[in-house]
């Protein structure tokens, strides 16, 4: 029994198993799909590929078609028969050549047509007049598989259609496998015409043309025409296969359809559908747009025991949405994983890291994230070094400042904006770095911009802490200038100046602070003068907060409790913070549990929380005087803020030192950043032996030098 190796080269196609192991793994894929989606149109042609081998002269090419195949030019393949005994062990030899010479040569030819320049028609029709009439539908799904644009695409189409005239069955695969190519090229308008033509041309599309035109969808973020498809299926009589679901799971939840997107995504849990790290990515984003980052985190740790590895998508999906919630605890944890997993970062992984750790003050990270970012080559824009610069105007790092400007100047690619140089001259401002302020500043006008209200209210409080009051006032003469109106920001750095200032030069300030604002420059000047009238006070202070901005009343009266503090009028403080707590301006400063009574004081200035402190302390006398029973662990948390210029100490050193002078048994807790714990028999004995040797009411606390700016530890 003999066969022909040239007789048809669609016979080479009958046996994929015996498919060259040696070929890449796209080509088997190919042939996987071609049998295992095409198997029953092509039934009736595998067996007429098995006659061939019975009947060589039944597909034999002519011999110049043959000859058109680079791969058919050798002298073995001069003739158009050669018999090869089918027992002989040369015949599987043979065999493989030929198929393995057959994909080289269609896989060379669609390489031509993928660089076909325009016009595109004329250059693919001269490439594919190379293949005459010696095309199998076979040959015909090869090579439409493997090119990736639309417009070559769907013109091979045309040709192929005209050439072979294929049925129904084997036409509808022609069009699946030229739909993906416009799901390759991102063309889903075409995608939509190339249905329109499937359809009048009698073809009855199947499960793979509406998987491939809403996968086309969801790769274009066109989530609404994916729904608009799916819900199309079924008119056209299919039945949504697990394919079609899974890729709604993605659709349904880009565009924000909770509910229809975690239905379906139960149901694929419970039958074990296949799902990718795109529909993982997009159920992350889902909850994170709905705030629900518990949820995301949920789905985040189900794809990994589901066997689905999250992908440098899924990672920055996560890490978008723990920025947005502020869980900068979180995003460190979840960047060690990728690392560990060894996902590579790209640029929105480390511009996100860089803006979750900027505001969370963990500069160690930030930098560490700036440096790998250098190293990698990647651009940086104008916000990231602006975030940059703001934070280390928040914690101090004037060096590493001066440097990440500089490296902005020299960048290329961006230039210092206002609020580069406002940072620069905030950092040499807190550091009291006088000559370095100015000198910013002079730049900064030199590059073309006017100085704002934020770079006048660093200046103060540059010069504030220089103890150079008429430079303050002069500062405060620009401002009215340049008809800049002073906000209450700017007033709240004039009230931290005077906490700063001579006694005998008050008076400059305060007049600032009453051409600024009439209502402050009374509650200040009653403060400072020592009015007894508790009733006017209180009116006073109540109507003025009561008259600005929520955003801002938390760190005016932050500022006013510092001044009393400084001014040695620690009652007005107490009354102020007692204010506070009533207009709810201050919350949850205490908690108490069966087994812990709290005190919370972050997001307070120095002075206000020393005052807090001061007053828990004697609540807590009363409550033992009282007879009421303390529970087994008190506690102050001060929070881990690494604001530089809350005091210049930071709020954890000062508390500890406060505690410490009143000889308090609390301790910082080793495994609690933040947080000073003492046992409820140790803080009995405590509060016993002070109450018995002066009045806890009279508890006071001297602020120190330190700026408390509208800034908030937290």
């Amino acid at each position: 029994m003999a066969f022909h190796i040239c007789s048809s080269h669609s016979s080479l196609f009958h046996n994929p198993q015996s498919f060259p192991s040696s070929l890449s793994s796209s080509s088997s894929s190919l042939y996987n799909f071609l049998f295992s989606n095409v198997a029953f149109s092509y039934k009736r042609r595998v067996l007429q590929c098995k006659a061939s081998l019975h009947h060589p002269n039944t597909h034999a090419p002519p011999q110049d078609a043959v000859s058109r195949d680079p791969d058919a030019n050798s002298s073995s393949l001069s003739k158009t028969r050669v018999w090869v005994n089918p027992n002989s062990p040369r015949a599987k030899h043979f065999q493989t050549k030929s198929t393995s010479s057959r994909y080289s040569y269609l896989t060379r030819l669609a390489e031509s047509l993928n660089s076909c320049a325009p016009p595109i028609e004329q250059h693919a029709s001269t490439i594919l007049k190379g293949l005459r009439d010696n095309v199998s539908e076979r040959d015909a799904v090869f090579i439409l598989d493997k090119i990736v644009n639309s417009v070559t695409a769907a013109f091979v189409l045309s040709y192929f259609l005209d050439k072979i005239k294929p049925d129904g069955d084997t036409e509808v695969v022609l069009y699946n496998v030229t739909l993906k190519a416009f799901r390759k090229s991102r063309d889903f308008e075409g995608a939509e015409k190339l249905f329109d033509e499937m359809i009048q041309r009698g073809v009855k599309p199947d499960n793979i043309t509406f998987s491939t035109l809403i996968n086309s969808a969801r790769m274009c973020a066109l989530p609404n025409k994916a729904v608009e498809w799916f819900e199309k299926v079924r008119s056209f009589g299919c039945e949504p296969d697990a394919m079609v679901y899974s890729a709604m799971v993605s659709a349904y939840a880009q565009t924000n359809n909770v509910d229809m997107a975690l239905s379906l995504y139960d149901r694929a849990k419970a039958e074990k559908w296949s799902l990718d790290a795109s529909t993982f990515s997009s159920l992350i984003k889902m909850h994170g747009v709905a705030g629900n980052y518990d949820e995301g985190l949920r789905v985040f740790q189900e794809m990994k025991v589901l066997g689905v590895k999250p992908n440098v998508v899924t990672y920055n999906t996560l890490l978008g949405g723990l920025f947005k919630s502020k869980r900068s605890w979180q995003a460190k944890s979840i960047y060690k994983e990728m690392v560990t997993d060894g996902v590579l970062p790209d640029f929105i992984t480390y511009s996100t890291l860089l803006r979750i750790y900027a505001g969370a003050q963990y500069s160690d990270d930030a930098f560490r994230i700036y440096e790998e970012m250098k190293g990698h080559g990647m651009d940086m824009s104008v916000d990231l070094y602006n975030r940059l610069l703001a934070m280390c105007a928040d914690v101090g790092c004037i060096d590493e400042a001066v440097e990440i400007f500089e490296d902005m100047k020299s960048s290329g690619t961006c230039q210092p904006n206002s609020l580069s140089f406002s940072s620069l001259i905030t950092v040499y401002s807190c550091n009291g770095k006088v000559s370095e302020a100015e000198e910013m500043l002079n730049e900064m006008i030199q590059f073309g911009f006017q100085p704002t209200i934020y770079v006048l209210t660093s200046l103060v409080q540059c010069y504030g802490k220089a103890k150079r009051t008429d430079d303050v006032v002069k500062i405060f003469k620009q401002l009215v200038d340049l008809d800049i109106v002073p906000d209450v920001q700017f007033c709240c750095c004039l009230l931290n100046v005077m906490t700063q200032t001579p006694k005998e030069e008050l008076g400059k300030i305060i007049e600032c602070i009453e051409k600024a604002n009439a209502q402050l420059g009374s509650v200040v000047r009653y403060l400072v003068e020592e009015n007894k009238s508790d009733g006017d006070f209180r009116k006073e202070i109540s109507e003025l907060l009561n008259s600005i901005d929520v955003k801002v009343k938390k760190p005016l009266c932050n500022c006013l409790i510092d001044l009393c503090v400084s001014l040695n009028v620690p009652n007005r403080a107490r009354d102020l913070l007692e204010l506070g707590l009533t207009l709810e301006i201050y919350k949850n400063l205490q908690s108490r549990s069966q087994n812990q009574w709290s005190l919370h004081l972050k997001k307070l200035s120095v002075g206000a929380a020393m005052t807090a402190l001061n007053v828990w302390i004697n609540d807590l006398s009363k409550a033992l005087e009282s007879g009421e029973d303390l529970p087994p662990l008190l506690g102050v948390n001060t929070g881990q803020g690494k604001h530089k210029y809350v005091s210049d100490k930071g709020l954890v050193s000062v508390c500890e030192s406060h505690l410490r002078e009143l000889n308090a048994p609390f301790h910082e807790a080793p495994d609690k950043a933040g947080w000073f714990l003492v046992t409820r028999d140790a803080a009995k004995s405590w509060l016993e032996s002070i109450s018995s040797t002066e009045s806890i009411s009279n508890l006071n606390f001297q602020v120190s030098g330190g700026s408390t700016v509208a800034f908030q530890n937290g």
